[in-house]
């Protein structure tokens, strides 16, 4: 009777500190888990890039096609959050302080509460570090540009000193980014005005001495093509945005629930130790 007292005192937290007292998160066994996360997150990233590098080569019927690999590196963005967040969660889970004295689904509540906060403290932290290498290698790597970036006013400088004379030994460089600011102020409207289309025309008849029609034709395909291009880029981008949620939605429930996992093995092996330790010896 006195054996089972005890081990009835020590489920109820009688000889540990008042409950009120103490806070419902172990920040250490988040953090602890959201850095093992962020660390899981960036090696898989690499080992994913690396093997997607060497399976994709420049020359055609070689290596993955273009949507072979989308595929691949969506499937390995799921498993890198999986991974990644589950162990983290589990990890935050086992660590955890012992909740004594509180309810079975608070105690549930809790640790699922611990699972997300370490997936949410996780990816501040790898969107973080990402940002930064990001920024670091644009800044080593960028060089001086032969064109001109668009804006507004830039078009509309470049239209106030166009010329009527065109000579085939005008500046390539300067012709490119003329052209380039027409096209993608094109692009912005969805459609080349009737002025920009003659004055691209007299530019490709100066540099290919092509006919009026056979310049303004290939002004059109030029215009289509590339406007076709910024579509597909687009839709890319958005697919890519919509399975990239998918996947931190994935992480964050496999966190939490591998973190009710972690917080009710450690739970069992506290008790178990409690219990055995009450035990009379003959």
């Amino acid at each position: 009777m006195e054996h089972e007292l005890i081990a009835g005192n020590l489920r109820s937290g009688l000889f540990g500190e008042n409950e009120a007292n103490s806070s419902g998160v172990s920040w250490a066994a988040v953090i602890g888990g959201a850095f093992v996360t962020a660390a899981l997150s960036v090696s898989l990233l690499a080992l994913g890039a690396g093997l997607g590098l060497s399976s994709i080569s420049p020359w055609s019927n070689i290596g993955l096609s273009a949507s072979t690999a989308g595929t691949a590196a969506i499937i390995w963005l799921l498993v890198m959050q999986i991974i990644s967040s589950a162990m983290g969660g589990y990890l935050a889970g086992r660590l955890r302080t012992k909740w004594a004295a509180i309810h079975s689904h608070e105690v549930y509540f809790r640790d699922t509460v611990h699972g997300f906060l370490v997936w949410a403290v996780a990816l501040v932290i790898t969107a973080s570090f990402l940002a930064g290498a990001a920024v670091s290698m644009v800044g080593g790597t960028a060089q001086p540009a032969a064109g001109r970036s668009f804006d507004p006013e830039t078009y509309f400088i470049d239209m106030l000193f166009r010329s009527d004379r065109f000579f085939s030994e005008q500046n390539d460089a300067s012709v490119a980014a003329e052209a380039g600011c027409i096209f993608a102020n094109a692009l912005r409207q969805k459609e080349i005005p009737a002025a920009d289309m003659d004055y691209l025309a007299q530019l490709v008849i100066a540099k290919t001495d092509l006919q009026q029609a056979d310049a303004e034709k290939r002004v059109s395909d030029v215009f289509i093509a590339a406007r076709e291009s910024v579509e597909a880029a687009r839709k890319a981008a958005a697919h890519l945005l919509l399975w990239l949620f998918i996947a931190l939605l994935t992480g964050a429930f496999c966190a939490s629930y591998a973190a009710t996992i972690g917080g009710r093995q450690r739970d069992n092996v506290s008790l178990l130790s409690a219990i055995s330790d009450c035990k009379p010896t003959n």
